[in-house]
């Protein structure tokens, strides 16, 4: 046995936990019918039958739901990502960027309406904090540490991959991902092979 500090794990009340799935389960049905965009808070409050307070009690904004709705996904795609990272290191890091480009691509064709949910919220919180929201950060850093390694120093220094990684992140959040989508007619592959096109 291990020695060092027991950690106690807090659990949730039963009549949170279901409060909570209630929530879920409610937000889920009024997003798939309605749209993540034409649903109020207090249309999800009335419709789980808990009170305003209660919602925004665990949820502050429906930006928090929409994280909460597609955490676990979020989970497995980093998941996915570390695994791909790992099973093809030896390859150049062009083509492992590309790799990780269609895992999110497959991730947010998924889950288009949730993504674009929570990046309502946290694109506020960027304005005025300059970094990623939580979503964001860690895919962030794997574009930056990708540029980098293709990068040659110049004269002038290291390439600005940090501002090289913004664009990319940019152009796959859900304004621009889902305008080429569906104003521009691209289809998933085709932005994939234009992402790669541009920034390799």
């Amino acid at each position: 046995m291990k020695d060092g500090p027991i950690i106690y794990k807090r659990t949730e009340r039963r009549d949170a936990a279901e409060n909570r799935q209630q929530i879920l389960d409610t937000a889920s049905r009024l997003f798939e019918q309605f749209g993540v965009e034409q649903v109020s808070m207090n249309q999800i409050a009335a419709e789980a039958r808990i009170g305003p307070g209660t919602l925004y009690r665990r949820y502050r904004n429906k930006g928090e739901v929409c994280l909460d709705l597609i955490k676990d996904n979020v989970v497995l795609c980093f998941e996915d990502m570390e695994t791909y990272l790992e099973e093809n290191r030896k390859e150049a890091p062009s083509k492992r960027l590309r790799g990780i480009l269609s895992i999110f691509i497959r991730f947010r064709e998924s889950k288009a309406q949730l993504l674009k949910g929570v990046e309502v919220f946290e694109s506020a919180k960027q304005s005025k904090s300059g970094t990623p929201g939580p979503l964001y950060h860690e895919l962030h850093q794997y574009f930056v540490d990708l540029f980098d390694e293709m990068a040659t120093p110049t004269k002038e220094g290291k390439p600005k991959n940090v501002f090289r990684a913004d664009m990319l992140l940019a152009a796959i959040k859900s304004d621009s991902y889902l305008f080429q989508r569906e104003v521009r007619g691209y289809s998933p592959e085709e932005i994939l092979e234009l992402l790669w096109a541009t920034f390799i």
